[in-house]
């Protein structure tokens, strides 16, 4: 069976993997000359169901408990199993009081203990959250990696891609997020920083919470660490704003000063796609299986979501050829 996948987002790489695993022949159709550039590309990477429940759905955590070992399975090394630290100034402990009360799976920290995590932080936090089975992973990385590996295994891929251009094959994908506009939905504006800094060192994501821009900060390779991100229902794809810098540099300082001194590597901004209820569907339209809806869990998301799309389509597949056999 040969297999037109539409985007090389994290979803559509997903997808990708998934089919050719089950011994689909898989193209992968991506309009941007290379991987990155997308909202993926700007993600935080952070594999954190339980978190993620504070603002989202119990499907949330239903569907993304397995993530971080699908990704380890496919991507030995590049999941980090350090767990999430949540943690929140003394004027904004009813944040943290809500936080633990809409999730689980997570143990509350006294102020030495967040200290013996995270050494820099030491006495700037009273107590915290500490979610300990979650991980996260570099999206850049990943992504680069995961192409590889599928090219590595047979898996075309056509960048610069036009839409008349693509190749007719038995079966349709699209991964191809805010674009396909068809779908209703709507774009959630979202913008990161990543800085650089030596004064910092930090093992795991760290969200501060905040009642008007709650903001996780994840570490990355070479002394980089991303800031982000705002949660704007816009459908602006511009720039970053520079109210948006300056609450991401702002809520950055207010973890640990030294991010002050940091080097501002790069800003970015980028649509999120999102349905009413902010939940991913796989769905079937006129011969086409689409892969959308995201919002902000993207690698959160994609291997379940992307082990349905195979699913239905190798079983639309079989019920197809079983039906043309009754019919001959």
């Amino acid at each position: 069976m040969r297999v037109l996948v539409k985007g090389a987002g994290v979803a559509g790489l997903a997808v990708a993997h998934e089919l050719a695993r089950r011994g689909a022949e898989v193209t992968v159709a991506e309009c941007r000359p290379a991987i990155g550039g997308n909202a993926s590309w700007l993600a935080g990477g952070m594999l954190a169901p339980w978190c993620e429940r504070e603002s989202a759905e119990e499907a949330v955590v239903a569907l993304g408990q397995g993530a971080a070992d699908w990704w380890n399975a496919i991507l030995p090394g590049h999941v980090r199993w350090a767990g999430t630290l949540v943690v929140a100034h003394p004027r904004d402990a009813a944040e943290l009081e809500r936080f633990s009360q809409r999730t689980d799976n997570h143990r509350r920290l006294t102020q030495e203990e967040i200290t013996e995590l995270e050494p820099d932080l030491a006495g700037r936090f009273r107590q915290g959250l500490f979610f300990a089975r979650e991980a996260h992973l570099d999206p850049r990385r990943a992504m680069a990696a995961l192409a590889d590996k599928l090219s590595a295994i047979g898996i075309t891929f056509l960048f610069d891609a036009e839409e008349g251009t693509l190749p007719t094959l038995d079966s349709i994908v699209d991964c191809t997020g805010i674009a396909a506009r068809a779908l209703s939905l709507r774009g959630v504006r979202g913008e990161m920083l990543i800085l650089r800094t030596r004064d910092v060192a930090l093992a795991r994501p760290v969200r501060l919470l905040h009642p008007r821009y709650p903001v996780y900060v994840v570490p990355r390779a070479d002394h980089h660490f991303m800031v982000g991100a705002t949660m704007i229902e816009s459908d602006n794809d511009g720039p970053i704003t520079a109210r948006s810098a300056m609450e991401l540099l702002n809520t950055a300082y207010a973890l640990h000063p030294a991010f002050g001194e940091a080097e501002i590597v790069e800003t970015g901004a980028a649509l999120r796609p999102a349905y009413p209820d902010n939940l991913p569907r796989v769905s079937a339209l006129g011969g086409t299986v689409t892969v959308n809806g995201f919002y902000r869990h993207g690698f959160l998301l994609a291997p379940a979501m992307a082990t349905q799309a195979a699913e239905l389509i190798l079983t639309e597949t079989v019920h197809e050829a079983d039906r043309q056999r009754r019919s001959a």
